[in-house]
């Protein structure tokens, strides 16, 4: 069973969303974007408590501008997915889950070391240039 319902049009926008935002961490870093993605359609808390759906999470507006950088500067997300980046969308949408990304809601890029938290919300670990973050302990049990 997947994580979270998906249409084929869903594993596309996973798949650029993963290339356009780490493409240059290669395919473990792409698959840690996934992860976030799709641990953000099952948070039933905190900004995803509305966000329920894979073409929610990518468009999702927070603060006036897209909650993911790609969506609002064009780059790669306006590029067709590419087949291998398919797969590892498919591989993230059914069950793929690892650290630091595993339970991870956030993650960004700080050309610096890594805050132990970021806007109040530990670090749980980097990979290459990015940082992720995951909630609080007790503040979104539906993500663990």
């Amino acid at each position: 069973m997947p994580r979270v319902k998906y249409t084929s049009a869903d594993v596309d926008l996973v798949a650029r969303m993963m290339r356009a935002e780490a493409e240059g961490e290669g395919k473990q870093g792409m698959l840690y974007v996934g992860n976030v993605i799709v641990n953000r359609a099952v948070a039933d808390c905190l900004d995803f408590k509305d966000v329920r759906t894979i073409r929610q999470v990518i468009y999702q507006v927070q603060g006036g501008n897209y909650s993911f950088e790609a969506v609002q500067k064009g780059n790669l997300f306006y590029n067709r997915a590419r087949s291998s980046e398919q797969k590892l969308a498919r591989r993230t949408l059914e069950s793929w889950r690892d650290h630091p990304a595993k339970y991870a809601l956030w993650y960004f890029n700080p050309y610096a070391p890594c805050p132990p938290t970021w806007y109040g919300q530990p670090h749980s670990g980097q990979f290459k240039k990015h940082c992720y973050y995951e909630p609080k302990a007790g503040t979104c049990a539906s993500v663990y």
